[in-house]
């Protein structure tokens, strides 16, 4: 069962006796680090935002190895039936070689007797150059059936060595997949200890540091000039859109895809599947695979990316906002575009024209509570 981080940063509800109840891994003891009263809250914030980006990172690699883990799943699937279909077909073989064999020891088969002795006893020489031609049929056919087996034999053994090494590749996912799995729920164990130390006044100013630093910098951006004006989504676009905006208010919960829950890969690639446009999983394939657009022509639906490492993604709704899976703790909202560093967007149907008639959605004020940054800052480390 995956892991589940339900706090709300930047609150003061996070100093709540009550600890988030995570599965503890073997050997892990959940550390509980006191802050010194000396660190000042904004180098706290640079730890948590660095946890943060962390685990999100570690999180989008479980999420890569699951989607390869059911990849091989399936070849792992069809080789089985192929190597099921092979050895059918090497019995069937043998059985005919077996049959030719014991019909060639008995002379109970057409090979008997040879065409030309049958000619030589026949009383009717053209019955006997017609069976001639039929033995002569036969003949080929045991050579045939003696190729087929010897074929059926080579790919049986090449399939059964596909797959076992089909099977052993399955193993090493699973295995990786497990070790990714305790390192996520680690590091949210780390956030849960840091968070569970800080006094409410530390908390208080946690939070508004966070506000403060979010507000420049979607003030910057929109006054940078990079952001284009106004643009109608593609039909596709504006269903993705839809679904991702009915998700508002679930929570962040890493690896999940919906329907109760979303990590921030996992919106989107629910959103677009949604609107009949299947995408990559994660936030990095995502990025690697998809058609990239200027930001200047960004349009809702297009998908957003950030962190160098693309370890973030959200969807734009237009002017200036996106729909997004924050981070453990947080739900799916509304949030400024510039919450987190921008690395660029991509755009699931590059093809797709925009809508002519397009009216912008409704977003209520509630929408928009809640902490907007993901896992990192331009400070945190390249992971």
């Amino acid at each position: 069962m995956r892991g589940r981080f339900r706090r709300t940063v930047g609150t003061v509800a996070l100093l709540s006796a009550a600890a988030v109840a995570l599965p503890a891994a073997p050997g892990y003891a959940t550390p509980r680090p006191a802050a010194p009263p000396d660190i000042p809250v904004s180098e706290l914030l640079t730890r948590l935002q660095k946890l943060y980006q962390q685990t999100e990172a570690a999180t989008e690699a479980y999420n890569a190895t699951e989607e390869d883990l059911k990849a091989q799943a399936e070849r792992s699937k069809k080789l089985d039936g192929r190597l099921k279909d092979a050895r059918a077909d090497l019995a069937q073989g043998r059985a005919d070689a077996g049959r030719l064999a014991r019909e060639q020891y008995t002379g109970s088969g057409p090979g008997g007797l040879s065409p030309y002795v049958q000619f030589l006893l026949s009383k009717d020489p053209e019955q006997a150059l017609d069976r001639g031609h039929l033995l002569k049929e036969a003949a080929g056919h045991q050579a045939d059936t003696v190729t087929r087996l010897a074929g059926s034999a080579a790919e049986a053994d090449k399939l059964a060595t596909a797959a076992k090494k089909a099977l052993e590749k399955k193993k090493s996912l699973a295995e990786k997949q497990k070790k990714q799995k305790a390192t996520v729920e680690s590091r949210l164990r780390e956030v849960e200890a840091m968070l569970s130390s800080l006094s409410p006044e530390q908390l208080a100013e946690l939070s508004r540091l966070e506000r403060a630093g979010m507000a420049d910098a979607q003030k910057a951006f929109l006054g940078s000039g990079k952001l284009g004006g106004p643009q109608a989504p593609s039909k596709g676009g504006q269903r993705a859109m839809a679904y991702a905006l009915t998700q508002v208010g679930k929570p962040y919960v890493w690896g999940a895809e919906g329907p109760d829950s979303f990590d921030c890969s996992g919106l989107t690639s629910q959103a677009w599947a949604h609107a009949g446009k299947p995408i990559p999983r994660t936030s990095q394939e995502q990025w690697k695979q998809l058609p990239h657009v200027s930001l200047r022509k960004l349009r809702p639906g297009d998908l957003v990316i950030y962190f160098p490492g693309a370890t973030h993604v959200a969807m734009y709704i237009g002017e200036g906002m996106v729909v997004q899976a924050p981070r453990p703790g947080a739900d799916v909202k509304i949030s400024p575009i510039a919450a987190n560093p921008l690395l660029g967007a991509v755009r699931p149907d590059e093809d797709a024209a925009s809508l002519k008639n397009y009216t912008p959605p409704e977003v209520p004020e509630e929408a928009k509570k809640g902490s907007d940054t993901g896992y990192s800052s331009p400070s945190a480390p390249k992971d």
